[in-house]
């Protein structure tokens, strides 16, 4: 199954709390159906009106409720950018936000929808929680622990995978020990497996999280050494000021990875994104090996 599969199945499976409401603008309404016909007041489809969408879920959360709301990335944090500000920021309310197409898993419809600066755009909100499964296996447990929660939170959703799924690796979990003062690599989501793939053969620590936000400062204190790499599968250099201020108070050296600023203008495949963009596992030890071995 999907990431997408897992989530539709998951959250139909959290509607058994009368507090959660499902808000959709039309995107994976036909997903929604069964739990539609078992919860008809609580899977609500207002149509392609995305701004609205987030209205409701804010007026949801006011009286109680915990609104999951879900679509493509770009429609759902991009166009609804001023609600969410002020619909659920400035009015003191949370919701679950779940996105999918991530940076660019639909590349084939062309740049309505590719959102590589969703995580960059909440971060400029305050409280957010922010998730970015590398496994579908880890989207159940990383669902229902939001939705238990009271704060908002976005959960982002990828057609890409790791081979392993690490369902608690909110704090920074250690899959390659490369030992003390090696130079460290974090993994966000779904790039794991190219990150150790471009580092296998060179002594680099690597360790992975699913939980951008908050970020794991203190793991990330205990095992940086000199050199810190940050692979994140958005906007590259979203994380740049969160590990900068974790570190200031000591000499480091930070590469930060990512999906460039750069407009492509091409369509393609995730496939092909990964390699314009240097997040394939020959792209990712190009850049390694220039960071850690300058001329």
């Amino acid at each position: 199954m999907t990431m997408r599969d897992r989530f539709v199945t998951s959250a139909g499976e959290v509607l058994a709390d009368p507090r959660s409401v499902i808000v959709l603008a039309d995107i994976s309404a036909d997903a929604f159906a069964p739990a539609a016909a078992r919860h008809p007041d609580r899977v609500v489809n207002v149509g392609i009106r995305e701004q609205l969408m987030i209205g409701v879920a804010g007026g949801l959360a006011l009286t109680g409720q915990r609104p999951i709301v879900h679509s493509y990335a770009p429609f759902l944090v991009e166009r609804a950018y001023e609600q969410i500000k002020l619909d659920l920021g400035h009015q003191g309310v949370g919701a679950v936000l779940v996105g999918i197409g991530a940076s660019y898993d639909r590349a084939s419809a062309g740049r309505t929808h590719l959102a590589p600066a969703d995580v960059a755009l909440l971060d400029t909100l305050d409280g957010w929680t922010v998730h970015v499964p590398g496994h579908p296996d880890e989207v159940r447990p990383l669902l229902r622990d939001v939705v238990c929660g009271t704060g908002s939170a976005y959960l982002r959703l990828s057609t890409r995978s790791n081979a392993e799924a690490y369902p608690e690796a909110g704090d920074l979990r250690v899959v390659r020990d490369a030992g003390p003062g090696a130079p460290l690599l974090v993994a966000v989501g779904p790039v794991l497996d190219a990150a150790l793939a471009a580092v296998a053969d060179r002594p680099v620590t690597v360790a992975f999280t699913h939980r951008p936000r908050p970020f794991d400062t203190a793991g990330l204190r205990a095992l940086a050494g000199t050199e810190v790499i940050l692979v994140e599968p958005y906007l590259a250099g979203t994380s740049t000021r969160v590990v900068a201020e974790a570190l200031a108070d000591r000499p480091h050296r930070l590469l930060a990875l990512g999906v460039g600023r750069a407009e492509l203008r091409r369509y393609g495949g995730p496939e092909d994104h990964d390699r314009w963009h240097g997040l394939d596992a020959a792209g990712l030890r190009r850049s390694v090996d220039a960071f850690l071995d300058p001329a």
